[in-house]
């Protein structure tokens, strides 16, 4: 399908890869990996045609296609969504426009028995025939399987592209390329703006895939459930193996320490035979054995070891003081843009060294009430900080806050105060900007680096309580696990919005699902939520199958509507039973935190008070589960 042999790009004198060689072919399935940097966006760059190379061969077949997402759009205004998606379907909108024209005639033309006329029904029957074989009937149901596989709404299709955000938009691009039918699709970092259930979706997309996909991810999990092949990139030579991420870098460890073993054995040859060289040279009789010795070391093919980058950066987030018991209250919170809602009638309490996530699809409100929290955004309700609490943000687009034009350097010291100013170029190398590297101006970083240098930055203030928004993005996988580590061990409070699973996994210990302008409250980490998550799923997918397909007659349609009727009649009436209690019980439980709130220590040491407590929480998860089903039934029948 694809061939590339000693393929090599420099830059700035220096090799980002030299001599490289593999060969892509239908049913690869890719992950290109290596440190932020190492030239993963700009090989994809080389095979899509946007880059040029500075030796080396690409030999393809002469009909490839090849999609490429990548990470700067530039859309055409006054597109609606489904009309930007459609364009992936160029073939078929040429044909549409041609059957238009010869039906517009058909219409308007009376010479019916002219040979003209005659010929206009011939064209349009074999255009409608084309039509039919490249699917010119089915692309309008298959955007809209795609579309709301991407997290879109039927609602959102007719809405101008330019009304979506740099995330929305992306995926509005990944749809297209996802709709047509390419040989190879390029994909950089294509998680980065998807919630979970998306990134889910896009997984059963691609494992069923016929194509080839080549893609730069540093989501572990992402990659082990998709990618059947890893090539990485590292020190300018690539490693490539028929194996999905978590396999390759066990098998790559393997290997290294085989050609150590190897190496270590070579080398004690290598000095016992030199030895005996040394011995034989002495004395006259022998030297001709020492010259045969000679010849047999030098013929001997000596062991390379893999190099390795193992340089990581350094993190650590230090509490800056004590804050108080609850770090975080808020009541009755709300905040809409216009007429659209996005949170509605929150009540939230977060306590001191809590490590909380922030989930749900993109648009419900996460982002908004993170900026909230840390004051950005104007509120209706209550919201209270509680004693001592200092707040520390990281943003989804920090690195976009960065002045392209400013240097590393220059970028920290400009942020930096009197006390920590002589730490700058400590604090730069910890996070791997070493030596030349801070004189590089931020515009010339990659996606990573920058994240790494927002990152930094923002430890030149104080903070107990740290709110971050997607702090993942962009960054390699060594990077994002020592980043995890550090926030393991930061003793403060963490709230923090990730659509990252593998990331999530053992750093919080609670999470918060955003939906339908509400939250909802998972008393376990990442993994304990998608698994509630997917069986409530799964009952609402089995409701809906069992809803029958076919024509009623008139009689038995009449007497379906009766019973339909009766049975949204039971089905209110009981969702009403169980709204009550939910009300009942969440004010139950209002009451309770307020307690804590006011003497948490008196509290807890009455008789059964946190049995009580926790019993209470797990009956209300148990009562908002059934309002959801019940609520289900009632749209099923509807």
């Amino acid at each position: 399908m694809l061939n590339i042999h000693n393929l090599s790009v420099s830059f700035q004198g220096e090799y980002l890869f030299k001599e490289v060689s593999f060969r892509l072919g239908a049913g690869d399935r890719v992950g290109l990996i290596g440190k932020n940097g190492a030239g993963k966006s700009t090989m994809l760059k080389i095979i899509s045609g946007e880059q040029e190379y500075d030796s080396g061969q690409i030999a393809k077949d002469k009909e490839l296609r090849i999609g490429f997402l990548k990470q700067d759009l530039d859309f055409e205004q006054g597109r609606t969504v489904v009309d930007e998606a459609h364009q992936a379907f160029e073939e078929i909108k040429k044909l549409e426009a041609k059957m238009e024209v010869i039906n517009e005639q058909l219409a308007t033309r009376t010479d019916y028995e002219s040979e003209s006329y005659s010929q206009l029904i011939e064209d349009l029957s074999e255009i409608t025939h084309q039509y039919e074989i490249i699917g010119g009937y089915n692309y309008e149901g298959e955007t809209e399987k795609v579309l709301q596989g991407l997290g879109f709404e039927r609602k959102d299709f007719d809405r101008l592209t330019e009304t979506f955000s740099g995330g929305w938009r992306m995926r509005i691009e990944l749809a297209k390329l996802l709709l047509q039918n390419n040989d190879i699709l390029l994909l950089d970092e294509p998680t980065n703006h998807l919630d979970i259930e998306s990134i889910i979706w896009l997984e059963s997309f691609l494992n069923n895939y016929s194509g080839c996909v080549m893609l730069v991810s540093h989501d572990k999990m992402f990659l082990n459930n998709v990618t059947n092949r890893s090539i990485e990139i590292s020190l300018g030579s690539i490693y490539d193996y028929r194996k999905p991420y978590s396999e390759f870098i066990e098998f790559r460890k393997e290997l290294r320490e085989q050609q150590l073993a190897a190496q270590k054995n070579q080398q004690k040859e290598i000095e016992n035979t030199e030895k005996l060289i040394d011995k034989f040279r002495a004395k006259a009789s022998k030297a001709s054995m020492a010259q045969s010795l000679i010849k047999r070391l030098d013929k001997i093919d000596r062991i390379e070891v893999d190099e390795d980058d193992n340089s990581v950066m350094s993190v650590n987030f230090p509490v800056s003081v004590n804050p108080g018991k609850v770090v975080i209250e808020a009541e009755n919170l709300q905040k809409s843009y216009g007429d659209k809602k996005v949170l509605n009638d929150i009540d939230l309490l977060i306590e001191r060294q809590s490590k909380i996530a922030f989930v749900g699809q993109n648009g419900q409100g996460k982002t908004t009430l993170a900026k909230i929290i840390i004051g950005e955004l104007s509120y209706e309700g209550t919201l209270k900080l509680g004693h001592n609490v200092q707040l520390g943000y990281f943003a989804q687009n920090q690195a976009e806050y960065l002045d392209g034009e400013k240097t590393v350097l220059r970028t920290m010291e400009d942020a930096s105060n009197e006390t920590n100013r002589m730490k700058v170029r400590d604090m730069l190398g910890a996070f791997l900007f070493r030596g030349d590297e801070v004189e590089k101006k931020v515009k010339v970083l990659s996606g990573g680096e920058r994240n790494r240098l927002a990152l930094c930055k923002m430890l030149l203030e104080p903070f107990n309580v740290l709110v971050m928004d997607e702090p993942t993005n962009h960054l390699d996988i060594k990077s994002k696990n020592v980043l995890k580590d550090a926030l393991k061990d930061f003793q403060g409070t963490l709230i923090i919005v990730s659509h990252d699973r593998d990331f999530l996994q053992g750093l919080t210990s609670r999470v918060y699902e955003f939906r339908n302008h509400k939250i909802r409250e998972y008393l376990g980490d990442i993994n304990y939520y998608l698994d509630q998550r997917k069986m409530q799923d799964m009952r609402a997918v089995e409701k809906r199958d069992k809803v029958k397909s076919g024509r009623l007659s008139k009689d038995k349609a009449e007497k379906k509507d009766l019973n339909d009727q009766k049975e949204i009649k039971r089905l209110k009436n009981k969702l009403s039973k169980v709204e009550s209690k939910i009300s009942k019980l969440e004010k139950e439980l209002k009451d309770k935190d307020k307690q804590l709130a006011q003497n948490y220590e008196q509290t807890v040491t009455k008789p059964d008070f946190l049995n009580n407590y926790n019993a209470s929480k797990k009956k209300l998860e148990k009562l908002m589960a059934e309002w959801e089903e019940i609520q289900l039934e009632i749209e099923e029948v509807s």
